[in-house]
């Protein structure tokens, strides 16, 4: 009788660890890099950078290789990425404001990925750039988040965390809604530190990490001995380079801390880019690469928005894989619910989960029979895109060069398939193909 009462209490203790085994929901960490171009990291092809941690979440995950992100500049992109929706449907058309009380910014109302993972028990931080709203009810803590440290605005100087791109110049540092101020702080490396003491006091619940850069976005502000290091690279590739290995010593940091506290089978780590990289006056005309496509930040040409994009999660997804199929940055909300077994939000989405297609290599894009859209702006004269199959239209856009010479396009039609770089425009050979992605985008935003 002894014998089979510790048989059946030995049984329930099973049940019960594995019943706790599977609630335990994994750790979620969102990178999202700032104007880093389509090809700049090692694992991406660059030989001239150095990116050894970037590269690492390719080796223990899954690298696309036509990953897009929401938009060809910064607010929209973040804004479709956080909610899951193309950014004008979430109300961001434009870049937000960077002066405090300034208009633009993501809704209220519209649901979070940090809401989200907060409905579910997580606990969630914001670290680093913000630039989706500077009033109280737009700012991180009303939008999910228990935890904030970073700037508002778009960007900010590494170390005296001013905002100096339109007058008057103005500070910009705040931690959960109030200002703090940090002097002469290298800010990758504040968002490092504050990272990785997020995670070590979350270490045994669940979190939620939105850890957004401002690296490499201007003012390229490498440290001195990566400057040193790229100082035969022509400029201003060179300017560039020190700073992507300044922001990826700090990746490297983040990383380590996971491995210290024996987290990173348990965590989900997300990196890409919000958009190419930039070739305005403040970044010295360049720097960065997008390869073998056209364009670069602002353009929807592929430069714009086709940039990198890593799932890692060890043990649970495949491990050094690439996925050719064609994946959005608006995916990553219903691709981390079905991952983490956490809800939904009760909203329209416009992502896809890519689930299947990360397990195996053969599934279908999401997108097979769902087209991509993109716009920024508003009115008749706002530049938008459409990608259905291999067949992409873009509109009222431009194509941002390193001389600073901008050359608009009202339409231009390209088969990506067999024209990658986007070098001949085939609107005017078919006027049918033309006619059916405008209607899918008109049709798109009249839902």
């Amino acid at each position: 009788m002894n014998r089979v009462l510790v048989l059946l209490a030995a049984c329930l203790l099973l049940v019960t660890c594995s019943s706790v085994f599977a609630e335990e929901k994994p750790n979620v960490i969102f990178i999202l890099a700032d104007d880093q171009g389509s090809v700049d990291a090692g694992c991406y092809g660059s030989k001239d950078l150095h990116t050894p941690h970037m590269d690492s979440l390719a080796v223990h995950g899954v690298r696309l290789t036509q990953f897009y992100s929401a938009a060809p500049v910064c607010s929209p992109s973040r804004a479709g990425a956080l909610t899951g929706r193309w950014p004008v449907r979430a109300g961001v058309p434009n870049n937000c404001s960077s002066k405090k009380g300034g208009g633009g910014a993501l809704p209220n109302e519209e649901i979070t990925l940090a809401e989200m993972f907060k409905d579910a028990g997580y606990t969630t931080a914001h670290i680093g750039k913000w630039h989706v709203g500077y009033t109280p009810e737009t700012m991180p803590l009303a939008q999910g988040f228990d935890y904030s440290i970073g700037h508002m605005g778009g960007c900010i100087d590494n170390y005296s965390h001013f905002f100096y791109w339109n007058g008057p110049n103005r500070h910009d540092l705040w931690r959960n809604g109030e200002e703090v101020h940090e002097d002469g702080t290298y800010f990758p490396q504040l968002m490092a530190d504050e990272a990785c003491a997020f995670i070590e006091k979350n270490q045994n619940n669940p979190f939620f990490i939105y850890y957004a850069m401002n690296t490499p976005h201007y003012p390229y502000q490498g440290e001195a001995k990566w400057l040193e290091h790229f100082k035969e690279v022509e400029y201003p590739r060179n300017l560039y380079a020190a700073f992507i290995a300044s922001q990826d010593d700090r990746v490297g940091q983040v990383l380590a801390k996971l491995d210290k506290l024996d987290l990173r089978k348990n965590t989900i780590i997300i990196y890409q880019s919000d958009n190419g990289y930039s070739t305005e006056e403040r970044a010295h005309f360049g720097g960065g690469n997008s390869g073998p496509y056209r364009g670069a930040k602002f353009s929807m040409f592929e430069g714009g928005i086709r940039l990198p994009g890593i799932i890692s999660w060890p043990g649970q997804l495949p491990e050094g894989e690439v996925r050719d199929q064609m994946a959005h940055a608006c995916d990553w909300m219903p691709t981390l619910a079905e991952l983490t077994g956490v809800k939904l939000p009760e909203t329209h989405l416009d992502g896809r989960s890519m689930v299947a297609m990360l397990k195996d290599a053969a599934a279908q894009s999401p997108h097979f029979n769902h087209p991509l859209h993109w716009q920024v702006g508003s009115g008749k004269n706002a530049a938008w895109a459409v990608r259905a199959g291999d067949w992409k239209l873009i509109a009222n856009t431009r194509d941002t060069h390193e001389d600073a010479q901008n050359a608009s396009f009202k339409l231009f039609l390209a088969n990506i398939t067999e024209d990658p770089g986007e070098q001949t425009n085939l609107a005017d050979q078919n006027p049918d193909i033309v006619k059916r992605l405008t209607k899918l985008h008109d049709e798109e935003l009249a839902n």
